[in-house]
């Protein structure tokens, strides 16, 4: 179990360090995943990596969901300055 457990915490480091740009979410899923998996049937190493996976999904679509919403709100805000330039 402490082998397992030091593992996971070198492959969150590990995923820290080599990537640190495309590496959002990938520690918090890896070590969620690696927890899930290590209680689901000690399958650490496998939760790991595929709760960096999904990690780094989240992420990436948490970061498109507020792109488009700052888009949307400067798109307002133009809409609002070009109706005041108007009157």
């Amino acid at each position: 179990m402490k082998v397992q457990i030091l593992a996971i915490a070198l492959c969150a480091a590990l995923a820290g360090v080599a990537a640190p740009a495309n590496a959002k979410g990938c520690a918090k899923g890896a070590v969620v995943g690696g927890v899930a998996g290590h209680v689901a049937g000690h399958h650490g190493l496998l939760g790991a990596a595929a709760g960096c996976a999904v990690g780094k999904h989240r992420a990436k679509k948490a970061e498109e969901h507020q792109a488009q919403q700052q888009s949307a709100a400067q798109q307002k805000q133009q809409q609002v300055a070009a109706q005041r330039t108007r009157y």
